[in-house]
């Protein structure tokens, strides 16, 4: 099975890497993962302020400090995985990044808002529920 592992860098994270690593239909053989990150694009105004070099660095940081401790914690549990980020909205990168790379499945944590608040402030994993045609187990 080809599987997405949505991350942020959250606790919310953490719990889905904790669900994936003791549970080891999840993690045994037979399965090929990526960790993937979106990086929030940086305001037009301020990205013009800084300049190209400071914002690619930004944004190299920024996915550096979600994705190495994500590593760690694979590799020591015996996961291999491939690593990606990109820049841009979450929900809908994390749908576009596994459509296109025909994924069997979108793994992401969830803070599990209700219903009512999910409808005021929306969330990044109800927007991937939305958007995305891969099924998704969202680990709370």
């Amino acid at each position: 099975m080809k599987i997405l592992l949505a991350v942020d860098g959250s606790d919310y994270t953490a719990r889905m890497l904790s669900y994936l690593t003791t549970h080891k239909e999840w993690a045994g053989a037979g399965h090929e993962f990526t960790v993937f990150h979106v990086v929030l694009p940086v305001p037009h105004r301020a990205a013009a302020f800084a300049g190209p070099e400071i914002v690619h660095g930004y944004y190299e940081d920024d996915a550096r400090m979600v994705l190495e401790p994500v590593r760690g914690m694979l590799t020591r549990n015996g996961i291999e995985a491939r690593f990606e980020h990109r820049i841009g909205h979450p929900a809908e990168e994390i749908a576009a990044f596994a459509q296109k790379g025909r994924f069997d499945l979108v793994m992401m944590g969830s803070r599990g808002h209700g219903a009512l608040t999910n409808l005021v402030l929306g969330s990044v994993a109800t927007k991937v529920l939305a958007a995305c045609t891969v099924p998704v187990l969202l680990v709370r």
